[in-house]
């Protein structure tokens, strides 16, 4: 398993170079959609070039106010733009995993998830060839879900080794119904990426890992000799990064 990636805005990278560098963290760079619109490609090879120890990268797409499985044309030309715009990143960067949400709620769609998955199949096969183009993979986050089967549609539809599922820990502690034996029952084959952080179940706090009630143990446990899995630790601070970090040892 190759050395777990941790959540860098990149609005912060300036102020996190120091911190990065010292620990020899592999970035997930988090876009907003202004940061695309004002990051070229040289800002991005220089990154690169500047974290001179040579880590690896993944990227995590804008999400504000944009929506995959869009209805509205004109919110879906949008959203296409900034993931093209992603995809361009990405390819700077040398990223080889890109999460991107699901873009599903239930109460928004009424409940009938045949709408946003029909729209969700227009939106993915070109941006798979995309990937598999500059060598990445796409994974999908769960957010609002509150189980999975929304997610295992999309997968079972779609069938490539270049789409997956980014399980969300304090996403899924924070919305499920389910227990998580049966996300992982329904999903496990198809997780690419884990998003690592904490709840109490009342907040998406991201608080480090053993900080909250998810049963990190439990995922690990059924996850094992999985070593083709990104682990990524989403911390709000530094500190809570390396804390996780150490605890994420316990486990692996």
């Amino acid at each position: 398993m190759s050395a777990p990636q941790v959540h860098v805005p990149y609005r912060k990278v300036g102020e996190f170079t120091g911190f990065m560098k010292e620990h020899r963290i592999n970035p997930e760079v988090y876009f907003r959609a202004g940061d695309l619109i004002s990051a070229t490609g040289e800002e991005l090879r220089g990154l690169v070039a500047d974290l001179d120890y040579g880590p690896a990268f993944t990227v995590h797409a804008p999400f504000m106010d944009l929506c995959p499985a869009a209805v509205d044309p004109g919110i879906r030309e949008v959203t296409l733009k900034r993931f093209s715009q992603t995809f361009d990143a990405a390819e700077a960067l040398g990223a080889k995993a890109i999460v991107f949400h699901s873009g599903y709620e239930k109460w928004k769609y009424a409940h009938n998830v045949d709408i946003w998955l029909k729209q969700s199949l227009k939106t993915w096969p070109d941006l798979i060839r995309r990937a598999s183009s500059i060598g990445a993979t796409i994974a999908i986050e769960n957010i609002f879900e509150d189980e999975p089967s929304n997610l295992v549609k999309l997968m079972r539809e779609l069938g490539s080794e270049r789409f997956g599922i980014c399980f969300d820990t304090g996403h899924m502690n924070l919305f499920s119904t389910m227990p998580l034996a049966e996300w992982l029952d329904a999903l496990g084959e198809h997780i690419v990426e884990l998003h690592l952080h904490d709840n109490l179940g009342d907040l998406d706090a991201h608080l480090p890992i053993g900080d909250g009630t998810f049963d990190f143990g439990a995922l690990f446990k059924a996850l094992e000799g999985r070593g083709d899995i990104v682990h990524t630790i989403e911390a709000t601070s530094p500190e809570d990064a390396l804390k996780s970090l150490e605890a994420l040892k316990g486990y692996l």
